[in-house]
């Protein structure tokens, strides 16, 4: 099962960077430079940029946004196989895990974008895998990496929340080569003015409970906080009368806006999804977010509301209207308690791939490089 978890995140994150690919932050990204960290920033915001790569709510990240680029253009950088960057992808993925979980909600509470901040582990553990090295030199590597962690929530909605997700997969490959080179780095993560202290964040290795099985595959192209809104109201179907939607409040912390002006901040925007739901059914495919559609931003501005309270789940949501509870969904299609079929997870890789990913990771001794390649990665 847990290898099978891998292997479906993994699948999942191609397919979005192969339909994210032609996206402006991603285009930028490519434009930047052809080096290999350049191509690992650029995969990486390709695969984010959508805002439909697998989500981990206990850390409330995106494991797959950075650890995926990282041992994907790394392993093909190297020659390695599909197997061998899998390997190297599950082992990022995990430790990344393991830090986020630790540091939530302090990260997001403070600002960051955990995505980010806790990023730069997973893509160095990944490739200092595929690098060779020992266990001391994948420590600095981590160390030299934690160096270089940032990213804030004031990107969401904009193109800076991609961009700087691939700027953590390349800042973990950038550690990854100078540990291998001989650098050298004290302890960065705990102590005076370390991780903990300055980011507010607890530092974690993995141990036995896999996040693998405890991972969202996301069956909408926005805010995994926004989800059960969107449920919510498909299940109401009503879109007369004021309207309010309770959430948690980290929810509110994630999705932080109400009227918007962009396609992305669509993607943050709790009374948005719920009004384009209530008149077009739910946001399935990127092309809802492709525009800011007038009568769904005129609905929410007339008649939803959001709420907030503190006994909610973190990814649930209720919809009221005139004071009583109409709807109410714990938790979304994708996530652990409610996993996509696999003929759904099916037709959204061909929804953002088309059939170029059938069967693409089925022969682990297929080079890495020819994956990225029908993904549409292997150059910017």
């Amino acid at each position: 099962m847990t290898a099978d978890g891998y292997r479906i995140a993994l699948l999942d994150w191609l397919a979005c960077a192969a339909a994210g690919r032609a996206e402006p932050a991603a285009r930028a990204a490519g434009a930047a430079g052809t080096g290999v960290l350049d191509r690992v920033t650029y995969a990486g915001t390709a695969g984010h940029v959508l805002d439909f790569d697998d989500t981990f709510l206990p850390g409330l990240v995106h494991l797959s946004a950075p650890t995926a680029p990282a041992a994907l253009v790394l392993g093909a950088e190297t020659g390695a196989t599909c197997g061998e960057a899998l390997d190297a992808y599950s082992a990022g993925f995990e430790a990344m895990a393991a830090l986020s979980e630790a540091s939530h909600p302090a990260l997001y509470a403070g600002g960051w974008h955990a995505t980010a901040v806790c990023g730069v582990v997973g893509a160095a553990v990944a490739a200092s895998r595929l690098l060779g090295l020992d266990p001391e030199r994948e420590r600095t590597a981590v160390r030299l990496a934690l160096l270089q962690a940032g990213g804030l929530r004031a990107a969401f909605g904009s193109d800076g929340k991609s961009l700087q997700v691939g700027f953590a997969a390349a800042a973990g490959v950038q550690a990854a080569r100078l540990a291998e080179a001989g650098a050298s780095a004290r302890d960065t993560a705990r102590g005076p003015a370390g991780f903990e202290e300055a980011f507010g964040g607890s530092w974690a290795e993995p141990d036995e409970a896999r996040a693998v099985e405890r991972n969202w595959i996301k069956a909408y192209p926005c805010c995994l906080k926004a989800h059960s809104a969107i449920e919510v109201a498909a299940a109401h179907g009503a879109a007369d009368g004021p309207l309010v939607v309770r959430v948690h409040p980290r929810a509110r912390q994630a999705a932080p806006y109400d009227d918007v002006a962009t396609g992305l901040e669509a993607k943050f925007s709790i009374p948005y999804v719920t009004a384009y739901t209530l008149l077009h059914g739910p946001p399935a495919a990127p092309e809802a977010f492709a525009a800011v559609h007038d009568g769904a931003r005129e609905l929410a501005g007339r008649h939803v509301s959001v709420e907030t309270d503190e006994a909610l789940g973190e990814a649930e949501a209720v919809l009221l209207a005139d004071a009583e509870e109409v709807a109410r969904v714990p938790a979304a299609t994708g996530s652990p308690d409610n996993p996509m079929t696999p003929d759904r997870l099916a037709a959204k890789v061909t929804m953002l791939a088309g059939d170029r990913l059938a069967g693409a990771l089925d022969d682990p001794g297929m080079p890495a490089a020819e994956l990225l390649e029908a993904a549409g990665l292997g150059r910017a």
